[in-house]
């Protein structure tokens, strides 16, 4: 009876090893699928684009003529957007996010809020887009500048800012606030001494990677209005301007062979952007974490 009741546990541990190797060899085909795929686009948009990298690229504006077109006009319009985007973003995003972590009592309604907080961060881009143009450009009038722009973006990486400035300010242990409860302390004088210090890598990477996902958003800037080609630089938040998706939008429709290529040199200066800023995320990340 012993030796039958070995024989089974035997043959279920093969079973067992013989169902992981199937699924880690289909995860290990499922990763090589994904990074292949990758280099291929990688390969094709740089094999496209880096000749048409040049100081005349950076500091032209678009033309109708791909050898005189240029990203100046798109680069500065999204240095401008992100200008207005970051710090309304991040302060209504961490503030709200203190306020439901360290203020709100826990109740039905305020369950309720976190829930649909959540919810908010997988609605597609375009309901945000449809959500600024009623309320910045047509009833306060913006019309498509910058500021208009920069509160659309805002409103759509706000979910993403609050979820995970929640996350990290909930994983400093119950331990170090009571410390500094015994010490003295006051609530206020915990949250910024204490509790942020310690949750500001989480709350800065998130930050950062939901920033990286408004300047690559081009359906908010269609819905609202913003232009795919100007021939001048806002000089302030009231202007109208254009981004780098707009104009890698209009390049890459064009049935021109060469405005594909002006296109993929675009996108090469929009992906050097977004890797730049998550490599800082990453670095703050690394730099400022710590474990308790």
């Amino acid at each position: 009876m012993r030796y039958m009741n070995n024989e089974a546990v035997m043959k279920k541990m093969n079973s067992r090893k013989i169902v992981n190797l199937i699924f880690k060899g289909i995860f290990l085909f499922a990763t090589i699928l994904a990074l292949m795929t990758l280099a291929v686009l990688f390969y094709r948009i740089l094999s496209q684009g880096i000749g048409y990298l040049s100081w005349d690229f950076f500091n032209n504006f678009a033309s109708r003529f791909p050898e005189k077109a240029g990203i100046k006009a798109a680069l500065i319009g999204s240095i401008w957007l992100m200008a207005v985007v970051a710090p309304v973003s991040m302060f209504l995003g961490i503030g709200s996010a203190i306020y439901l972590e360290e203020y709100a009592k826990k109740n039905k309604i305020n369950d309720f809020i976190r829930v649909n907080i959540s919810n908010l961060a997988g609605v597609p881009s375009v309901v945000f887009g449809l959500l600024g143009l009623t309320i910045f450009v047509r009833a306060l009038a913006l019309g498509n500048s910058v500021l208009a722009a920069g509160f659309t973006m805002s409103l759509l990486i706000l979910p993403v800012i609050i979820v995970a400035s929640q996350e990290a300010i909930r994983a400093v242990p119950s331990e170090v606030r009571a410390a500094s409860y015994g010490m003295g302390a006051t609530k206020w004088q915990t949250i910024t001494r204490v509790v942020l210090p310690s949750a500001i890598p989480g709350i800065l990477t998130g930050s950062i990677l939901a920033l990286s996902r408004a300047i690559g958003e081009t359906a908010p800037l269609v819905v609202i209005g913003v232009p795919v080609i100007i021939q001048f630089l806002p000089s302030g938040v009231f202007d109208t301007f254009t981004a780098l998706p707009m104009q890698i939008y209009d390049w890459a429709k064009r049935p021109q062979a060469d405005f594909q290529n002006v296109a993929s040199a675009g996108i090469i200066v929009l992906m050097s952007v977004l890797l730049l800023m998550n490599s800082v995320a990453i670095l703050i990340r690394n730099k400022f974490q710590k474990r308790y």
